[in-house]
This record gives C-alpha cells, structure tokens and sequence, in this order.
C-alpha cells in the first residue's frame, strides 16, 4: 500500500511539473501520459482557466507532500 500511494505521489510530482512545462514551452515527452490532468481536468474546471501554472505547480506539491507523508507514517 504504502509503494503504491508513493508511486501515485511521483507520479503527480512528474505530472505537475511536466504540465507546467508543456503550458511554458511545449512537451512532446510521454506528454499524453504526464499532462493528463493539464489537458483534461484543466479545461473543464472553469476557475482554473488562466492559473494553469499555479494550478500544475499546485498538483506538484501535493505529490510531494503526499511522498514525504507516506514516508513518515510508521507501519
């Protein structure tokens, strides 16, 4: 359980940063894996159009924060 919410968690680390990337300049890297959430839930949620960054970045430190809190949590 706790290498499966570990790996959810990089994974929304690596989709933040790379939706940021994408919006900034363009990401043909694994973009239809990582930029899920940058071309999908974006769009369709209507305050967060114009705060893509912000909102990229902010997907970027829940993984992180959900990594380090899984780390610490004794089993």
């Amino acid at each position: 359980m706790r290498d499966g919410l570990q790996f959810f968690g990089l994974y929304l680390f690596a989709a933040g940063i790379s939706g940021t990337v994408d919006h900034m300049v363009g990401q043909p890297f694994m973009g239809a894996i990582l930029n899920l959430f940058n071309r999908v839930v974006i769009p369709h949620v209507g305050f967060l159009t114009g705060y893509e960054i912000v909102a990229n970045l902010t997907v970027s430190v829940l993984g992180a924060v959900l990594i380090i809190a899984v780390e610490r949590i004794r089993p």
